[in-house]
């Protein structure tokens, strides 16, 4: 590949739980890319085996602010976001939630 991939992971509650129950990782990525260059950038950086790729295309909303009086308007809209649900083969891991993990280790340790 020519160009460099910036894969982009998204940190979320619901991003960490996919991530624990069924290894799936949600990455924000351009709009050009396909499944297949998704899967390959993944691999490459991680140096991890994957599965499968899922797509979802999240579009921008409007949005509308008034200022006091009600009568200037400003209208604008938030950016559209491409998602990628990358599966990994079982036994791989990537270190994201490193940090939270670490966290409860530490915890379970102060309660014992």
């Amino acid at each position: 590949m020519d160009k460099t991939i910036i894969l982009k992971p998204r940190l979320s509650e619901k991003a960490y739980a996919l991530s624990e129950e069924r290894n799936t990782y949600i990455f924000a990525v351009p709009a050009s890319l396909s499944r297949l260059s998704i899967a390959r950038a993944v691999a490459a950086q991680y140096g991890v085996t994957v599965e499968s790729v899922k797509i979802a295309s999240q579009p921008g909303k409007n949005k509308r602010t008034y200022r006091r009086g009600g009568r200037i308007v400003h209208r604008g809209h938030t950016s559209a976001i491409r998602k990628a649900y990358v599966r990994l083969k079982e036994s791989d891991k990537l270190p994201i939630f490193s940090a939270v993990d670490e966290d409860k280790k530490k915890a379970k340790k102060e309660t014992s």
